[in-house]
């Protein structure tokens, strides 16, 4: 009888001891769970993240403390699904945030090179419109130099024309003078001869009568 009597308090420490055990175990998984989400709430990254899915966590946390024994196991595979889930949908959420901020820089990189792509097609534009400009001016120059040229030309060769039949009228003139002077001297010539004629027929005439 006495060894019954001593043996069920030595049971009753040790499931006392057992459940002392269990409890720390408890206190454990809960105070590992809870400082995973005391990180992840403090990281300067990640901490404005997920929001909703943390107080989901904290929840869960809060639940497996309060656990009866058969329903632990269920409620701290829970616990640690919601705490792995609000550090990667943080995770997530900071990585479509570096995303989306990517995006808006290469956006702007393209807006900018299309900015200095329209930029140079105005520069060339305008050096084209300025080469386009200058050929036209260098061609009215031309054609105005080629205008006064011919016109110049036009002008000589008139000057030209009025010079040699002015030398034409000239040279007939002296061709005609010199004819009217050549038809002089025979007229001179032969009235010359008519008088040398007449001198020796009156002389002839005389020595018939003597």
């Amino acid at each position: 009888m006495k060894s019954s009597t001593f043996r069920f308090p030595a049971l009753i420490l040790a499931l006392a001891a057992a459940s002392v055990a269990h409890a720390s175990k408890d206190d454990m998984d809960v105070a590992r769970l809870n400082s995973s989400l005391d990180q992840l709430a403090s990281d300067p990254v990640l901490g404005g993240y997920a929001q909703a899915e943390q107080a989901r966590a904290h929840d869960a946390v809060n639940q497996l403390a309060q656990a009866r024994s058969r329903d632990r196991a269920h409620a701290l595979y829970l616990a640690e699904r919601r705490v792995d889930l609000a550090r990667a949908t943080a995770q997530l959420q900071d990585a479509q945030l570096k995303i989306n901020q990517l995006d808006r820089e290469h956006d702007q990189i393209q807006l900018d090179g299309s900015r200095r792509e329209a930029e140079q097609a105005r520069r060339e534009l305008e050096r084209q419109r300025l080469q386009y400009q200058l050929a036209q001016e260098e061609a009215a120059r031309q054609q105005a130099e080629g205008a006064e040229a011919t016109a110049q030309a036009q002008a000589e060769a008139e000057q030209a024309k009025k010079l040699a039949a002015a030398q034409a009228k000239l040279a007939n003139a002296a061709k005609k003078q010199a004819d009217l002077a050549a038809q002089a001297a025979r007229a001179m010539r032969a009235q010359m001869q008519q008088g040398d004629s007449g001198s020796s027929d009156d002389s002839a005439k005389k020595d018939q009568g003597k």
